[in-house]
């Protein structure tokens, strides 16, 4: 799957044009997609000198994105669109705002096991929780945890 995910606000909290604090579990996630195979692509307002620091700032911590604002490396922004080709975007700015990277994690993994309705991930407390309770590795334990405690 091909990812675009935003920087500001998603990877680390907003402070546009410094590099805000981490958002918790933001790396480790992406991390662990793209060990499962998972086509990276950091899609930001940054332009310019503030792009190459976000993706110095990933890069620091082990995460390198195939592409920053381009489908691919190579391609030209001054002739190509300015749109791209992904499966789906990960930004603070959706609908509804940006949900927990454990909920993020979840989701993705529900897209490739070709579920089309999401209501399994995003239950509501009390429904049945067989479906989460079966993968609970670690990224999950940790966002719970967060979620909780208000984070």
């Amino acid at each position: 799957m091909i990812i675009a995910v935003d920087f500001d606000g998603t990877i680390v909290e907003h402070e546009y044009p410094k590099i805000g604090k981490p958002i918790p579990f933001a790396i480790e996630t992406l991390l662990k997609l793209q060990q499962e195979g998972h086509t990276l692509i950091m899609w930001s307002v940054r332009e310019g000198k503030l792009l190459q620091e976000a993706v110095d700032y990933c890069a620091k911590k082990g995460l390198k994105f195939y592409a920053a604002n381009k489908n691919h490396p190579e391609e030209d922004r001054a002739t190509a669109g300015r749109k791209l080709t992904s499966d789906m975007f990960i930004d603070d700015r959706n609908v509804g705002g940006l949900p927990s990277w454990g909920t993020i994690y979840h989701i993705i993994q529900a897209m490739e096991r070709g579920e089309t309705s999401f209501d399994r991930v995003l239950m509501s407390p009390g429904s049945d929780q067989r479906i989460i309770r079966r993968k609970r590795n670690f990224f999950i334990r940790l966002g719970e945890m967060f979620e909780r405690n208000g984070y």
